[in-house]
């Protein structure tokens, strides 16, 4: 069974991470059939799309440690390798985006949601850049977005202290569009997304090519994050905070 499904109805794309035993964590598995399901949405006859995670506690935690622990340099370097490529194609998708985050949004989840062009939270959702307390970096573009969304200071805070924001602190700060009652967080993102396919075909993906200008320096960015990436999984004390993450 696949980790990613990809269903279409009435124009509207949804794109579900189901690894709910590790929290829609992501493997590399994962990652190679999130990337083959974008790749798959691009042809499909959809205005819109919706990326989500199954289940009731977690959109995604992000990358999945017991995968990297132990991971040498070169298979670090290929993994955010990987999961560049999947953020780079979330963010060009030729149609609106909408991250339905039902839960946990964490590290490498958290850069997947901010690819997307809006965000909704569930009143449970619990948001951050965590990967610091893990002795690793964001690299997958996401601090990039983040500056852009809330300023170089709040941005450093949110990273430097690994902060874990709830959906109030994150809709504050703008990160997210709209705080939903849990159970109904599914309807609304797609509500959104049905009225999304009732704009004008090629104006709305003009005025989402316009958005896209504004990023197109991102690729050496994202060149000197994967080095740095590298490099820390050389470290002892990435090894030593990972093993403790999971023996919690």
């Amino acid at each position: 069974m696949s980790s990613v499904r990809l269903d279409t109805d009435s124009g509207v794309g949804t794109l579900t991470i189901d690894r709910q035993e590790q929290y829609n964590a992501l493997d590399s598995a994962t990652l190679e059939a999130l990337e083959s399901a974008l790749e798959e949405a691009r042809t499909a006859d959809i205005g819109a799309l919706v990326v989500t995670g199954a289940g009731e506690e977690s959109f995604s935690v992000g990358a999945d440690i017991a995968e990297l622990v132990d991971a040498s340099v070169p298979e670090a370097d290929a993994y955010v390798e990987l999961a560049q490529r999947v953020t780079r194609t979330l963010l060009e998708f030729p149609v609106p985006t909408i991250a339905a985050i039902n839960g946990y949004c964490l590290g490498g989840g958290w850069e997947l949601a901010l690819c997307c062009d809006m965000r909704v939270a569930s009143e449970r959702a619990v948001l951050g850049h965590t990967e610091l307390d893990l002795a690793v970096v964001p690299t997958w573009g996401g601090i990039r977005r983040l500056v852009r969304l809330v300023g170089d200071e709040t941005a450093r805070r949110l990273v430097f202290f690994a902060e874990r924001l709830d959906a109030q602190d994150a809709y504050e700060l703008d990160l997210v569009g709209d705080i939903i009652a849990h159970g109904n967080i599914d309807e609304y993102a797609h509500g959104l997304a049905d009225d999304l396919t009732a704009q004008p075909t090629f104006a709305l993906q003009g005025a989402k090519e316009a958005f896209e200008y504004a990023w197109r320096e991102r690729e050496a960015d994202l060149g000197f994050q994967r080095r740095l990436w590298g490099e820390l999984f050389g470290t002892d004390t990435r090894r030593e905070e990972m093993r403790e993450f999971l023996n919690r």
